[in-house]
């Protein structure tokens, strides 16, 4: 389990500007410390825990990358056509250590080990083969075609995969190319997921006056399922301080991350950030995000729990701009960057200074331009405006007015997931 000092973060103010929150995170968060060798077919998608070092040459013996003809280019004739007797056939998997006769040609099949003395590759739809069995190879060919030199994708002792890595399928091939068969890996992030309210009902009962049904749980589920994280569905805290520490303590006990949704204001209702104060630390709340400002993290002992705000949208924004950095920071590797790119607005927006803010959009095309179109409805409790937009445009901490026509910084809700 990840273990942190009460004193990992210091901030005296107000609202924390969000960069100065993850630049903490990324800083100081270690990385979990359990490790475990798995095989290939059970390492996608976790992050490698030490580097990887090619243990053979790759590939392991000089071969032809076609079908054709393996000569020495030595025995061509310049500017001319070159006609050569066949002295043996090739085949992949068969031939290692066959030597060609000089002035000889050597028919050869992809994959197939080079003949010793060849260096050279003619490929079959190239090469004429005459009534007497001969080929006349054409000129111009340069020494070294379609041979495929030992190690020349990678050689023995060079890094082939670094220590956090997140792997794919493409690391998996090559791990499997070098004939490795297990990999040493992180532990999958151990996080527990609450929500909070008595207000909030699960999904499939019957639905009580004034009460809602939790929609937080489930998208927070998913999103750290996604990445890459072990997840334990530990319900909806009900509102009653003493609960709530007791269920909050015994979660940081056996996890590595401890997320909530709700219960981190200032309402008398909201235990988590109290239980934060009272029992463990609070290192930091409140960012200059809209939607998404009470943003709670603090140290239940030594484990990080993180208190995201109750309404769907906050939780979603602050999901891909706090959480997910956490988690990668938990698992020993980098965040994936948000990609982004820039369209026109198709609206108007006014904000404060000093927060960056996060506008629902969907995109449209008109005479040729893709033009941001915002979301009719802007509260942060509204679902479908996450259903039913692209994605997000980003508003800087200085911006303060967006008018149709300028040119604003959009975020695919695909990239955030």
């Amino acid at each position: 389990m990840a273990q942190l000092t009460d004193d990992v973060f210091a901030f005296a103010g107000g609202l924390m500007p969000i960069e100065q929150a993850l630049a903490l995170v990324a800083a100081r968060i270690p990385p979990i410390d359990r490790i475990e060798a798995v095989p290939l077919r059970a390492a996608d998608g976790r992050v490698l825990a030490a580097d990887l070092f090619a243990p053979v040459d790759l590939p392991a013996f000089d071969n032809s990358a076609v079908d054709g003809w393996a000569v020495a280019h030595a025995d061509l004739t310049p500017g001319a056509a070159t006609i050569l007797p066949v002295a043996g056939r090739l085949a992949a998997g068969h031939g290692a250590g066959h030597v060609a006769a000089a002035g000889t040609v050597t028919r050869i099949f992809t994959g197939a080990p080079m003949p010793a003395g060849c260096d050279t590759v003619f490929m079959q739809e190239d090469v004429a083969v005459l009534d007497d069995g001969r080929v006349s190879l054409p000129p111009g060919l340069k020494k070294g075609a379609n041979a495929r030199p030992r190690g020349e994708d990678i050689a023995t002792g060079t890094l082939a995969l670094p220590a956090g890595r997140r792997l794919d399928p493409r690391d998996l091939a090559l791990a499997a190319a070098l004939g490795v068969a297990t990999l040493e890996v992180r532990a999958r992030t151990r996080v527990a997921v609450f929500s909070t309210g008595d207000e909030i009902l699960e999904p499939g009962t019957p639905l009580a006056p004034a009460s809602l049904y939790d929609s937080n749980r489930f998208s927070l589920m998913a999103l750290v399922a996604r990445a890459g994280c072990a997840v334990t569905d530990l319900g909806i805290l009900k509102d009653d301080p003493t609960e709530t520490a007791e269920r909050l303590i015994a979660a940081a006990a056996d996890h590595d991350l401890v997320v909530t949704s709700g219960g981190v204001s200032t309402g008398e209702e909201d235990h988590v950030r109290a239980t934060l104060a009272g029992h463990g630390s609070l290192v930091f709340w409140r960012l200059a995000i809209k939607p998404g400002r009470p943003v709670a993290m603090g140290l239940i002992d030594g484990t990080p729990l993180v208190g995201l705000p109750g309404n769907p949208v906050a939780v979603f924004v602050t999901w891909a701009h706090v959480l997910r950095p956490l988690l990668a920071a938990l698992a020993g590797t980098a965040v994936a960057p948000i990609r982004t790119r820039t369209v026109t607005a198709a609206f108007a927006y006014a904000k404060k200074a000093g927060r960056r803010e996060y506008v629902r959009v969907s995109l449209a095309t008109r005479d040729g331009v893709t033009v941001a179109e915002k979301y009719p409805i802007d509260g942060a409790g509204v679902v479908t405006s996450l259903t039913r937009t692209d994605g997000l445009v980003e508003l800087g901490e200085d911006v303060t007015a967006v008018a149709p026509g300028d040119p604003v910084t959009f975020m695919d809700h695909r990239d955030l997931v």
